[in-house]
Parts: C-alpha cells; sequence; structure tokens
C-alpha cells in the first residue's frame, strides 16, 4: 500500500478548498492521472497523482479543505482494477456538502522542487525557497541576525516580511525561531502599526438591530487578498503620483494597427502598448524594477522584466504575470495578454503564472473614473494605475484644442524612490504614450 500526498503546489499556496474528486475506491489510478480539482487562494488546479496502482480509500471529502503533505488516498500499487461487474456492485458515496471556509491550515513539511519566487509576500505561507540555480540575491546577514538560531529558509522568509530577526522570540529548542514566530512577530507589527490592521481585527456590532442584514463568507481569494493588502499597507509607506498623457496621436494609431494584432490572435489595448512603454521605462530607471531587502540592508536589482497585470473577475483580483516583456513586440504581447485574460476568468490561471513579478499595472479604464491610489504589490517597489481616457480642452499657446488625455496613478515604496525619481519616471511614461518614437529612441 501506498500513501497519496498533497504535492507541493507552488510557492505561496500551502493549502486548497477540495473542489471535485476525480477518483474513488476500485479505480485503477494511472501516474500523473488529475485525481483532485481544487481551489487555492490563487487558481483551481487539478492534482495529478504521483503513483499507479488501484485506490483503495479516499481521505478526502468534498469541500474539505487539505493542506500540502496531507494524505488524500490510499493505493494498493501492486493490484489491478476489478472487473467491471465487480466494481458496479460497490456503492458510490454521494460527495458530501461544502463546508464553510476555515481558516488556513499551516503549511506541513513536504519535500518538493522549488518555486520560482513569489510575487507578493503572504504571512501565511511557508518560507520560499530560490531554485537551485539561482543566484542568491540577499546581502549576507548582520553578525547579530547570524547568531540567531533558524534555518536558511527562515531567515529569507523573514526578510521577505521585512521583519528583523533579532527581534523575533524562537520558540523552539535552544530558542530556535521558527516561521511561525516570524509570522507571529509580523501580525504584532501590523496589529501596531497599520491602520487597516487595527480596524479590520475591531469587533463589530450587531447590525441587525438596525435591519435585515445578509453574511457571506469571504471566497479565498478575497480573503487572502484582505490579508495582504493589510500587510503591506502597514509595513510599505506609500506615496502617489499622479499625471495625465495625451494620447490623441497613440489612439489613432491602436485604431490603425488593431487588424494585425487581431490576425495574430489579440487585441491592440493600450494595457498591451502600456506594458511595453513600462518595461522601456524600467530599463531606464532600474530602482523602479527593484526590492528592497531590508534586513541584508541592500537594494535588489532585477535584470528580468517581468510585469503583472491585474484582472478583475467573479472569484476576485487577480495578477497574472507577463514575463520578458522587454524581449517582445507589442502585437506578442496582445496575444498574450489575450490569453491569460481568458485563461484568468475561466480559473485556469496556474499559480506559477502569477509568480515572478517585477512590477505591476492596474487599469480600471474600462469601468470609468479618474485617479485612483494602487496598493503596491510587495516585494515590488511601484505601481501604475490607468484610469479612462477623456477629450479635454488642452491650451497650445495660441488656443484650446480637444486631446484624448489618460489619467495615470503611480504608487511607489518611498523607502527605495524619492518624489522626485518618481515624477521623472511618470514624465518619460507619459512621454512615451504622447511619442511613441521615444520606445525606439529611448526603450
Amino acid at each position: 500500500m501506498a500513501d497519496f500526498v498533497i504535492p507541493e503546489l507552488g510557492e505561496n499556496v500551502v493549502a486548497g478548498d477540495v473542489v471535485r474528486i476525480m477518483v474513488k475506491p476500485g479505480d485503477q489510478l494511472k501516474k500523473d492521472q488529475p485525481v483532485l480539482e481544487l481551489e487555492t487562494d490563487k487558481a483551481t488546479i487539478e492534482v495529478p497523482s504521483s503513483i499507479a496502482g488501484v485506490v483503495k480509500e479516499v481521505k478526502v471529502k468534498q469541500g474539505q479543505k487539505v493542506k500540502v503533505g496531507e494524505v488524500v488516498l490510499t493505493v494498493d500499487e501492486s493490484a489491478s482494477a476489478p472487473a467491471p461487474e465487480a466494481a458496479a456492485e460497490k456503492p458510490v458515496a454521494a460527495p458530501a456538502a461544502a463546508p464553510a471556509p476555515s481558516a488556513p491550515s499551516a503549511p506541513a513539511a513536504a519535500p518538493a522542487p522549488a518555486a520560482a519566487a513569489s510575487k507578493v509576500v503572504d504571512i501565511n505561507r511557508a518560507p520560499s525557497r530560490p531554485a537551485a540555480a539561482s543566484a542568491p540575491q540577499s546581502a549576507p546577514a548582520s553578525s547579530a541576525a547570524a547568531q540567531v538560531a533558524a534555518a536558511p529558509s527562515t531567515r529569507r522568509y523573514a526578510r521577505e516580511l521585512g521583519v528583523d530577526i533579532t527581534t523575533v522570540d524562537g520558540s523552539g529548542p535552544g530558542g530556535r525561531v521558527s516561521v511561525d514566530d516570524v509570522k507571529a512577530q509580523a501580525r504584532s507589527i501590523i496589529a501596531g502599526g497599520g491602520g487597516g490592521a487595527r480596524i479590520a481585527a475591531a469587533p463589530l456590532p450587531d447590525f441587525s438591530q438596525w435591519g435585515e442584514v445578509e453574511v457571506q463568507p469571504l471566497k479565498t481569494i478575497r480573503r487572502i487578498t484582505a490579508e495582504r493588502m493589510a500587510q503591506t499597507w502597514a509595513t510599505v509607506p506609500h506615496v502617489t503620483q499622479c499625471d495625465k498623457a495625451d494620447v490623441t496621436e497613440l489612439e489613432k494609431l491602436r485604431q490603425k494597427y488593431g487588424k494585425k494584432a487581431e490576425k495574430a490572435g489579440g487585441k491592440l489595448t493600450i494595457t498591451a502598448i502600456a506594458l511595453k512603454v513600462i518595461a522601456a521605462a524600467l530599463k531606464t530607471f532600474p530602482d523602479f524594477n527593484s526590492s528592497l531587502d531590508v534586513a541584508g540592508n541592500a537594494l535588489v536589482l532585477k535584470k528580468y522584466v517581468h510585469i503583472g497585470v491585474a484582472v478583475d473577475t467573479e472569484r476576485g483580483l487577480l495578477v497574472p504575470v507577463i514575463r520578458n516583456v522587454d524581449q517582445k513586440n507589442i502585437v506578442q504581447l496582445s496575444v498574450e495578454l489575450a490569453e491569460f485574460a481568458e485563461k484568468t476568468k475561466a480559473g485556469k490561471l496556474q499559480p506559477a503564472e502569477m509568480q515572478g513579478g517585477s512590477f505591476t499595472i492596474s487599469n480600471l479604464g474600462g469601468i470609468g473614473g479618474t485617479y485612483f491610489t494602487p496598493i503596491i504589490n510587495a516585494p515590488e517597489v511601484a505601481i501604475l494605475g490607468m484610469s479612462r481616457s477623456v477629450m479635454e480642452p488642452v491650451w497650445t499657446g495660441e488656443s484650446f484644442e480637444p486631446r484624448l488625455m489618460m489619467p495615470l496613478s503611480l504608487s511607489y515604496d518611498h523607502r527605495v524612490i524619492d518624489g522626485a525619481n518618481a515624477i521623472r519616471f511618470l514624465r518619460w511614461v507619459c512621454e512615451a504614450f504622447e511619442q511613441p518614437f521615444l520606445l525606439s529612441l529611448e526603450g
């Protein structure tokens, strides 16, 4: 007999809700055959089996939350499937009703290949592990930090959260610091310094005393988003800089060459163009393509350009990452963006496809509005918000002319980026939208 356990599902993913069980006792199981469909905080994914044989017992139920390393199937690797007649005599139990979402389970230790670096930091996840081939990014720990008893993965996790490991009280033997100790310290910092966190923790009154109410449990993605946004807002000093780009001529070009992108299978949207603009801007202003290593007292400058694009779905906000944007033309980006949008809305986006971003774009122009304050997708240091373009009278020096103006909102980490450099970056972006030739000249 062999047990099949939930494998590592990707960095940041430590648990999921069982949406569908795809096998039953008596089934012949093949290696790599999907056995479960799980809904995680990032996507709905199918979990393939790593073993083959006859399923003897299914240890989970539909709607149950399972964590990495948990046993879900018992399989007889030496047996073959029963004859069809015998199998037909076995009644199949109906799946249990899905219970209300529960609190996230603690991560279980399960050796598995390391995943790519995370897009955002979540205090409810296990520490990330860099791939063996990647070069170390953090500066050596200080002498005081080096004396703290903690595993390398725990130290890296503390650095990602911006927690000074020398301030963490270890609960292990000899004061050894664990991941849970770092999480507790991070939550303590958030509760003490983050206004959003304090409001979320405050007890609510009984609203029913004033009228009828309905209580809806938070969806997994919404819950995780709320936790991450509160953590980021509490620990990263945000500043938002606003400006407008004259996209009158760009819109004419977009309309003129739109069919070329459509023939390739994409759509020439302003977001696709913005991807190329931002990729060029990140090359010109490398500090915006970085992450701050507080514990290591260093700035990690990224040589790659992977840009996340926020997508609004029925399940909540998801951010697929377009990789190597600087190496692709706008038509290629249009096609890839359309494919990601379709996968995201269909719930087929994989966790790995939302990791490794170095900058994020959030375009609300299709809905409306003017300016807003996008929250930085830590450990990134900046995010660009785009709003609806509108025709406005613009003074040319001799007369007012109707021009199509697009509002832009740049939020940045003030620990890394100063205001003067932020407006230079945003002005460069505006001019690139206004004068596309600038992309070829400087990008």
